[in-house]
This record gives C-alpha cells, structure tokens and sequence, in this order.
C-alpha cells in the first residue's frame, strides 16, 4: 500500500477494535489448532496443520494463516459440495436435459437447455440456500449468457 508501517498497523488496530469478534474468532482459531493439530470445518471436516506449533516463526505463521482461513474455506467448499449433490439428484430425477458442467470456486455452471431454464433457475437457487441452515443467510445469484463471462 505504501504507507507506512505505524500507519499500517494503527489501520489494522482500528479494524479489530471495531471489530473484536474477528480478532477473538482469529486467536481462538490458533489456539484450537495448536491444542489438537488441525482446524475443522462447520461439518467437521479436518485439515491437519504439522507446522502449527513449529519453532520457525515463517513457518509457524503460515500454519496460523491456515488455522484460521481453512474453516472458512473448508465450509464454503463442503456447501458448494452438498449443493452439486443436492441440483444433481435434482435435476436427475426431473430427467432434465441440462447438465452441471463446471465448478468455480463458490460457482457453478450449467449447460441449459432453453426450454427448461426457469426450471433450472429455481432448482439450483432453491438447493443452494437449502443445503445448510447456518445463522448467516446465505444468498445466490444467478446469472445467464451463452459464456461465462457473459453470465455475470
């Protein structure tokens, strides 16, 4: 950013003053990982972290970055997962024409046939906010195009 590191480190003790709970979430997450080695997703999914207590302080933070980014992530990825499930026996049993092509990342993409792309619409958007119930509301958005790039 080119500033200097006093000012970078007051911006980043704002930020966690105002948002405490995100200092709290990031310390405990470490804390866990040392205690028993991995971090773990919403659904228990564990990712092991060798390196979490290392003495090699580069490497150590590294572990910690994990620790803390790896539930995150994991979940999104275990949701993402659970939906393809979901919009596939779906879409398997309507015997649509359509097909799940692709995933990226927190997107998925299909191959639509026209005729059935409401149908389609509904049932991707309906699965995805009803694969989990978490306290945060999920949201999803569709978008249509005949490429990718198109649809967003």
């Amino acid at each position: 950013m080119n500033i200097a590191r006093k000012e970078a480190k007051d911006i980043i003790d704002t930020y966690f003053s105002q948002y405490a709970r995100v200092k709290a979430y990031m310390d405990e997450s470490i804390t866990s990982a040392k205690k028993t080695g991995y971090s773990e997703t919403y659904f228990g999914r564990r990712r092991y972290l060798a390196d979490i207590n290392s003495r090699n302080g580069t490497i150590r933070a590294n572990a910690e970055r994990n620790a803390i980014n790896s539930p995150i992530q994991g979940t999104a990825a275990d949701i993402i997962k659970l939906a393809m499930i979901a919009i596939h026996k779906e879409m398997a049993a309507k015997k649509l024409k359509s097909r799940m092509v692709l995933q990226v990342h927190d997107e998925l993409v299909f191959d639509v046939h026209k005729p059935e792309l409401e149908t389609v619409e509904e049932l991707v958007r309906r699965n995805m906010l009803g694969v989990v119930d978490m306290e945060v509301p999920m949201e999803v958005e569709v978008g249509t195009g005949h490429t990718w790039l198109a649809a967003h």
